[in-house]
């Protein structure tokens, strides 16, 4: 980091654990592990308090200095959605739903494994993706449509049984609730290295399958927050892995399409576990992905897991009492989005203009001394290291409520590590000098969020000891 922003650190007090920072502070008291208190309203007799994801907790925290959705003063780099208007030479974005192609039957229930045209759809989809000329092609019985990712998610750790489930750190946020809530699986986690760009380190996950004799792993490839993935040789060891090592492995893929390429050539490729699984019905391997990231279209909960038959009959069977299944309407009108050229399209054009983004965010950043030393390959995420800006500016979470004051929004890096309220100091966290910053939001609006880290930066030259204070 340049001098420029260490002058005047001598002036400001060295933060080194909770009770010296408000930021901190804040968090603990928003975060009250399984406790109710008659300062929060009457005491619920058996009620809990299960814990908030981490952009939860960000987005009250920017309520609580002004914020409001729609409020074109303010940026939000921190929620994890991507534009969903039209880009450049891509196909027609969805503009109405027409019931009367239906009948009255669309206004019934759907089967909580989904309904069998988009079923057929999904597996089509990604036989013609990632298994062509295989023998083993995914057919309706081997896709599940639930309401979201967190569905899927929830639906999958509820099958899981008495066992250790591994992840690594730092994970997509949702994980530690998720698996947290589901009493009878165990979530171990371990953390991933710097030197290996964060990415999955299949030396590291064979010796924990084997010590720690994991029965389950999770994982998002490509990453979240790291924006790395593992592809090609990596990919392929990962899942044949799983019939090595009689492990189930599960692939959150809702970042697939997020590849930047360098060769034109390569644009419009994508990624996923399916390339190579050798046998759908029999590989222990369960993929997540849906509508929300790829297809740019979150608001309409519509997701999928794909895996052996087996997988999709017991979730299909946790779906009747936990979500009930997606929207009847949403599905029907989810089918023609699958076809392949308009997916090649949509791919295409997606990855042109989410690469435009990135490049410009990576570039402003750079010039404001905050050179990303691992820029992301895929996903639309940059995992910026804060460690070279002196105290108090060198944590996710000051500079998270820093930034807030000047109406941006990021999400600090302590909360995709595992639970983080349980940690006795969240000074020791790997993930602590780390913020997650989005490029999925509109150009513009990444410029008003850049333009405000610019006035944070300059306020931390100017008046150091003014920063982390309540």
């Amino acid at each position: 980091m340049t001098s420029l922003f260490n002058m005047g650190s001598t002036a400001v007090k060295q933060l080194s654990k909770e009770t010296d920072s408000e930021a901190h502070k804040l968090l603990r008291r928003y975060i009250d592990d399984q406790k109710s208190t008659e300062e929060d309203g009457p005491v619920i007799p058996g009620i809990l308090h299960p814990g908030a994801t981490g952009v939860t907790y960000c987005t009250d925290r920017a309520i609580a200095n002004g914020f409001s959705t729609g409020d074109q003063e303010w940026a939000n780099l921190g929620q994890g959605a991507p534009e969903v208007g039209p880009l450049p030479e891509g196909p027609p974005r969805p503009q109405t739903i027409d019931l009367t192609l239906w009948g009255d039957d669309v206004n019934e229930y759907g089967p909580t494994t989904g309904i069998k045209e988009l079923r057929e759809a999904v597996a089509k989809l990604y036989n013609e993706e990632y298994r062509q000329g295989k023998e083993s092609q995914y057919t309706y019985e081997n896709v599940c449509i639930t309401p979201g990712g967190r569905a899927g998610m929830a639906r999958l750790a509820a099958v899981i049984g008495d066992v250790y489930c591994g992840y690594q750190i730092p994970e997509y946020t949702t994980y530690s609730e998720v698996l947290s809530v589901f009493k009878r699986l165990i979530p171990i986690p371990t953390a991933l290295d710097a030197k290996d760009k964060y990415k999955l380190n299949l030396d590291q996950l064979k010796r924990e399958i084997k010590n720690l004799n994991l029965s389950v792993v999770i994982a998002s490839n490509p990453r979240n927050p790291t924006g790395q993935c593992i592809s090609g040789d990596e990919l392929k060891d990962l899942v044949h892995l799983s019939k090595e090592e009689s492990t189930t492995v599960i692939l959150d893929e809702f970042y697939s399409w997020y590849q930047y390429p360098d060769d034109p050539k390569d644009l419009g490729t994508s990624l996923s576990g399916a390339e190579f699984v050798e046998n759908v019905n029999e590989d222990p391997v369960i993929l997540i992905n849906g509508l929300t990231k790829g297809f740019r279209l979150p608001g309409w909960r519509v997701c999928w897991v794909v895996g052996p038959k087996n997988v999709v009959s017991a979730i299909s069977q946790s779906g009747s009492f936990l979500d009930g299944g997606a929207s009847h309407v949403l599905q029907k009108a989810a089918v023609p989005l699958l076809n392949f050229d308009r997916v090649q399209q949509d791919k295409i054009s997606l990855q042109k203009a989410f690469r435009i983004k990135r490049d410009h965010v990576l570039s402003r950043l750079e010039k404001m001394g905050l050179k990303v030393s691992i820029p992301p390959t895929a996903t639309f995420y940059i995992w910026l290291d804060l460690s070279g800006l002196d105290s108090p500016l060198n944590n996710g979470l000051t500079f998270f409520e820093e930034l807030l004051k000047e109406k941006t929004i990021c999400v600090p890096g302590i909360f995709f590590d595992i639970n983080p309220s349980h940690r006795r100091n969240l000074f020791h966290s790997p993930c602590h000098h780390f913020v997650r910053l989005s490029f999925g939001p509109k150009l513009s609006e990444l410029d008003r969020g850049l333009d405000s880290i610019e006035r944070l930066l300059k306020k931390y030259k100017d008046t150091p000891h003014l920063l982390g204070t309540e």
